[in-house]
């Protein structure tokens, strides 16, 4: 008799949403090192190395053709792509950023609670305990330094920008589910589009000049063909195709790896908080995948 293989623990697409999680922990060490670079030049420029690179791939491989989208996959992908960083800045801009950062850290608890009402989708109580872990986990690391400060009303606008954040990533993520038949290629198309769109907001709202250090520039590029680059592709195949639900909690994992690496870099220091948020998000994670 011929033995039953045992079931992979996580499908090829839920490992590439896991893979974009842990570029995105790649995030505030790579964004340290651009410091003084403008947020919307900073994202036209990594959205057009990230789009570019995948655009050359396109034209290699012949498959031009699969930029062609109905105009509600355009509207998605771009408004997810766009909106989210656009809101973000703003939020940024008007209150504490890390108070913002962590309020707009709720659109992973979001995917888990948007994930029930997909087709074929079921939500249990465990997926939302872990989401909350998850969260719980976020809360801690950013108290530890230093906790809410702001509470005028630009901080209070602020914090509505933030949640708004949260909101369009989350249904970015949860609706590029019902999109299952466009390519993950078209993602290309998304990518250059709002670095244009990000061009245009850099020249009617920021100071113009481009970076002139090479050590930025390399910081750019790897930002372009990492977190700000491949990280959508592979979050585009996880969301459409891998655990959902899943993928929602370990979200939460993308903060405690920023720190980490800001500690491996020696930008930041190790501290009993950390310890315990990632006892938190991982024990979310695994109470999730039950």
């Amino acid at each position: 008799m011929i033995p039953t293989p045992a079931p992979r623990l996580f499908s090829p697409a839920t490992l590439a949403g896991l893979a974009a999680i842990l570029l995105w922990g790649l995030l505030a060490l790579l964004t340290a090192q651009t410091a003084g670079v403008p947020p919307f030049l900073l994202t036209a420029l990594t959205f057009m190395i990230g789009g570019g690179a995948g655009f050359i791939w396109l034209v290699f491989r012949g498959r031009l053709a699969l930029l062609k989208q109905p105009l509600t996959a355009w509207l998605l992908g771009v408004g997810g792509l766009f909106g989210y960083h656009a809101v973000y800045f703003a939020a940024l801009k008007a209150a504490p950023p890390a108070e913002a950062s962590l309020i707009a850290y709720l659109w992973p608890l979001l995917i888990v609670l948007f994930s029930g009402f997909l087709p074929g989708e079921r939500l249990k109580i465990s997926h939302f305990f872990g989401a909350i872990l998850g969260f719980g986990g976020v809360v801690l690391l950013a108290f530890s330094k230093g906790g809410f400060g702001g509470a005028g009303e630009a901080a209070l606008f602020g914090y509505a920008l933030a949640l708004l954040c949260a909101f369009i990533w989350a249904l970015y993520s949860v609706l590029s589910r019902h999109m299952a038949k466009v390519p993950t290629e078209a993602v290309v198309g998304f990518c250059l589009a709002t670095a244009l769109l990000a061009a245009i907001a850099h020249l009617a709202l920021e100071p113009q000049g481009l970076p002139t250090s090479p050590a930025i520039w390399g910081a750019i590029a790897l930002l372009g063909l990492g977190p700000v680059g491949a990280a959508f592709f592979l979050w585009d195949i996880g969301m459409k195709r891998g655990d959902i639900r899943f993928l929602g909690v370990a979200a939460y994992a993308a903060p405690i790896i920023s720190t980490l690496a800001l500690i491996l870099a020696g930008r930041a220091e190790a501290s009993i908080a950390l310890l315990i948020a990632c006892a938190l998000i991982i024990g979310g994670a695994i109470i999730a995948r039950v």
